[in-house]
């Protein structure tokens, strides 16, 4: 079973990952990446299980740790639930690449600690093809060809949110790092 509760950095080291790529293609929803009939749990191990399936009945069964979903225009698109990013990160997905994303899933991908970039050569990626990605300095390096496709760097706060592992965990990580949340904390005490 698969540990979703680790960070990122403890399950792909830094923000350089190394992966097998799974490829899709435009127009992903959530109804795709998790189904509607399989959201009668919120547990992300569960979501894992049944991730990709109407897409893909094999991914499930066959994606690794730090593989790579890669796909076209609107990846995400659809309803706004948090649970399709969720099966994505809990089935060890070590990020997303795709042309374009839809803007719910953007941020949802994101709030949990999913790292995702936007890649217009995305489409030159097959399934099977070997990548390296920087986030940071936004390269995917085909390892087989030598190929090199730009995209936007993660801005470092991104980064950050992926790296700790979303927002909530990155919320709990600033406030114990702050000396005013522990005043503020010892005043509603009194």
């Amino acid at each position: 079973m698969k540990n979703t509760r680790l960070l990122h950095s403890e399950l792909f080291g830094e923000m350089d990952m190394t992966g097998r790529a799974w490829k899709f293609g435009d127009n992903i929803d959530t109804d795709l990446i998790i189904p509607a009939r399989r959201l009668v749990t919120s547990n992300p191990e569960e979501l894992a299980k049944y991730c990709m399936e109407d897409a893909d009945p094999t991914f499930a069964e066959l994606v690794r740790p730090g593989d790579i979903i890669v796909a076209g225009d609107n990846f995400g698109c659809g309803s706004s639930r948090e649970h399709a990013p969720i099966a994505i990160r809990a089935a060890g997905v070590a990020c997303v690449i795709a042309k374009n994303f839809a803007r719910i899933f953007y941020r949802n991908a994101f709030n949990i600690g999913l790292p995702i970039m936007e890649c217009p050569d995305a489409d030159r990626i097959q399934t099977g093809d070997r990548l390296k990605v920087d986030m940071g300095r936004g390269e995917i390096f085909h390892l087989e060809t030598g190929a090199i496709f730009k995209s936007s760097p993660i801005p470092p706060f991104m980064q950050e949110l992926v790296a700790d592992g979303g927002l909530i965990d990155h919320i709990a990580k600033t406030l114990k790092k702050s000396p005013a949340a522990g005043a503020g904390a010892r005043t509603r005490k009194k």
